[in-house]
């Protein structure tokens, strides 16, 4: 997402480009440039390895929801995993831009992107309950706990939804809704990187 936070530093850079890989799926190492914007950057591969491996059997046809985009790092490996369709948004139209030109060069008919505000599109648009949603906002704006209040109050998820959470804060201290079980986290740096279960109800 092209918004300041803290950022670990960006290796290949060429030019003003970087770039990113797909680790798995139809697209596997497939590589694909995107802007050289502050702030803009995939999730490590290392990590995006380790979080599909842990949602491996639920990412075949499901419905995929990257409100932060940014790179479409996620989304992208999401799609090439199998995913029935996804919905990606960002409020940066250079970012959006990027990740619509690859998702015509990769060919995919599956995956949406729009500029727009998260928050504002959460609370407008007629939603979609979706199985698979990738939370990776601006850091040091407290932007996680509304982002998911409206997922949950404006039924944006399905049943049992996978929530993937990017923090600059332990995940306990997020104040996330009650009926979503932390199911795995990791901690690179400064970054907590979090997988949530939901539940239809909250938890006794």
């Amino acid at each position: 997402m092209a918004t300041s936070r803290p950022k670990k530093p960006v290796h290949n850079v060429h030019n003003g480009v970087n770039q990113l890989r797909i680790i798995g799926g139809e697209w596997r190492s497939r590589k694909l440039s995107f802007p050289d914007a502050p702030g803009l950057r995939p999730t490590p591969d290392r990590v995006r390895e380790t979080l599909f491996n842990w949602l491996a059997p639920y990412v075949p046809g499901a419905k995929v929801l990257d409100p932060f985009t940014g790179s479409g790092a996620l989304f992208l490996e999401a799609l090439s995993r199998g995913a029935a369709m996804g919905q990606a948004l960002d409020a940066s139209s250079l970012a959006v831009s990027s990740l619509k030109e690859h998702l015509g060069t990769l060919r995919c008919t599956t995956g949406q992107v729009q500029t727009a505000d998260a928050l504002r599109y959460l609370e407008t648009q007629t939603a979609t309950a979706y199985d698979l949603v990738f939370l990776d906002p601006p850091f040091n704006q407290n932007l996680l706990p509304a982002v998911c209040a409206l997922l949950e109050e404006r039924q944006w998820l399905a049943e049992d939804a996978w929530v993937y959470t990017e923090s600059e804060s332990a995940p306990s201290t997020l104040g996330l809704p009650e009926n979503w079980r932390l199911h795995r986290e990791q901690k690179s740096g400064r970054v907590y990187y979090s997988l949530w279960q939901r539940s239809s109800k909250p938890s006794a």
